[in-house]
């Protein structure tokens, strides 16, 4: 490649006092072209080979937090018809310090995929909520609305 070749192989002439100025600076500086171009074709295989080790590692990555994600979401299955409690976002913690987080009982109307359940309330109104703010309800259903008295006997 000639200095005269400098962009895309495209010859250039300059003028020939600048044209000289070129080759004494070339002489000068001891510029070898192909040298030059070698060593530039070098770094451009570099940025390649270290975007794509990037590109790897970043699908490693995004591979970990995926199963780091799935492993702390709870696996939640449900069947139609059962009793779940739902989690009250709503709650102000200032407000109801000592007020349970979960309201319900609410039963299970339709299973949705991706873990999406339709509940049911005692009048019959159906909502749909995520999965991750429901889970199972221990109690019996018709105990729901009873008052359960205790009494301590102190014995001396």
């Amino acid at each position: 490649m000639s200095p005269y070749q400098l962009v895309y192989g495209k010859t250039y002439h300059f003028p020939v006092k600048l044209e000289q100025k070129v080759i004494w600076a070339m002489k000068k500086l001891k510029l070898d072209w192909t040298e030059a171009a070698e060593q530039r074709l070098n770094q451009l295989n570099e940025l390649d080979e270290f975007r794509l080790k990037a590109y790897k590692s970043s699908v490693i990555y995004k591979e970990k937090m995926k199963k780091y994600h799935e492993q702390r979401t709870e696996k939640r299955e449900f069947a139609v018809a059962d009793l779940v409690l739902l989690f009250n976002s709503r709650l102000h913690l200032f407000l109801a310090k000592l007020k349970s987080k979960w309201i319900g009982p609410f039963l299970i109307a339709k299973v949705f995929p991706r873990g999406a359940f339709e509940l049911e309330n005692k009048e019959g109104a159906k909502f749909t909520v995520n999965g991750q703010n429901v889970k199972i309800y221990l109690g019996h259903a018709e105990s729901v609305h009873e008052v359960v008295e205790a009494y301590i006997l102190d014995e001396v």
